[in-house]
């Protein structure tokens, strides 16, 4: 015994109780300290490393629960058993809900008070290995979405190698994206889910050749039909890595309108997905927003005129009144890139 519990503290104004414990403790191996002044057991608490406080509840001038709510204000990591032999004042809810970890009557028998340390040492335990569990669990995550970064990051790259013209939109309409969803309180999870999207939206655009990409002019009917094919392609390039959210569908469908006029599969509403909404409208206003080889940057307002004109027609409501609230005078929009913060 012992192993979990190292130190103890006993407090109770009654020299043969510190005494009787006391005995029973140094027999069973435990180092312990013992006093019969609750406001020494106060200082003893703050200044030692203790485990465990077996203290009795009626004391000159500070009873054992008022002892037990001051050492919790400063130290959580401390077990507390109360011992009473008079439950007149405090229930045993009143005790437990104070943060006691057990209660023993008085008068009790060492055999119950070897109980209850068992008890609380298996509890100890197992608190000890959830701990244990949950940090290599966090430190796992921490490994996996270093590696989901890698693969996002050489993916997005990739479009990039192919269309230097277009250079950082794919991490523009991320990050926007990203602004848009924690606009609209989708939280912290979905804002990641939309980002890891946002990056990747484009991929498709690899199967698609390099000179239409950078074309100086406007494309022709043919070649705007080779550009519209890079959603399916980007959901083909992606729909086997293992994402934990729908990425490769949101790729596919960002190209989708409510009303149905879109590509590749003409979804209409509740048929496309929101992250997919959300990239569509950050899409185009990113691109209207940047210079293109074909034209110069068209502005803001401009871009603004077009989502706003075509809201509920084209465009998700919710998603273009957030895209334009990132963007107002009292809530202004800067393109960060860093990469988000995920559960």
């Amino acid at each position: 015994m012992g192993e979990n519990i190292e130190e103890i503290l006993i407090v109770d104004d009654e020299r043969s109780i510190c005494d009787m414990i006391g005995d029973y403790l140094g027999i069973n191996g435990y180092c312990f300290r013992n006093t019969t002044d609750p406001f020494e057991a106060m200082a003893l608490l703050e200044s030692g490393d203790f485990d465990l406080v077996i203290s009795d509840i009626r004391m000159n001038r500070l009873d054992g629960v008022q002892l037990m709510l001051h050492t919790r204000g400063r130290r959580t990591d401390v077990d507390f058993i109360i011992m009473s032999g008079d439950t007149s004042k405090y229930s045993y809810k009143d005790i437990v809900d104070a943060g006691a970890s057990d209660f023993i009557l008085k008068p009790f028998s060492m055999g119950e008070l070897e109980a209850k340390l068992k008890r609380l040492e298996k509890e100890r335990q197992t608190l000890k290995l959830l701990k244990e569990a949950n940090e290599k669990l966090r430190l796992s995550n921490l490994e996996l979405r270093r590696m989901l970064k890698g693969t996002v990051s050489a993916l997005a790259s990739a479009i990039e190698f192919k269309d230097p013209y277009t250079a950082g939109h794919q991490e523009r309409v991320a990050a926007i994206s990203r602004a848009i969803a924690e606009k609209m309180d989708l939280g912290r999870e979905e804002a990641g889910a939309v980002y890891i999207a946002g990056l990747l939206h484009d991929i498709g655009k690899i199967s698609v050749p390099a000179g239409i990409l950078s074309k100086p002019t406007r494309l022709k009917s043919a070649e705007m039909d080779l550009i519209r094919e890079h959603a399916q392609a980007g959901f083909e390039i992606i729909r086997d890595v293992k994402f934990p959210w729908p990425v490769a569908e949101v790729v596919q469908q960002h190209h989708e309108r409510i009303d149905g006029s879109g590509y590749p599969m003409g979804l209409k509403g509740d048929q496309i997905l929101e992250n997919a909404k959300i990239i569509a409208v950050a899409d185009v206003v990113e691109a209207m927003m940047s210079h293109r080889p074909y034209r110069a940057a068209l502005g803001k307002e401009m871009a603004f005129r077009e989502i706003s004109s075509k809201k509920g027609i084209l465009y998700e409501p919710r998603v273009v009144d957030a895209c334009i609230g990132l963007f107002s005078r009292n809530d202004s929009f800067s393109f960060g890139v860093a990469w988000p913060a995920m559960v």
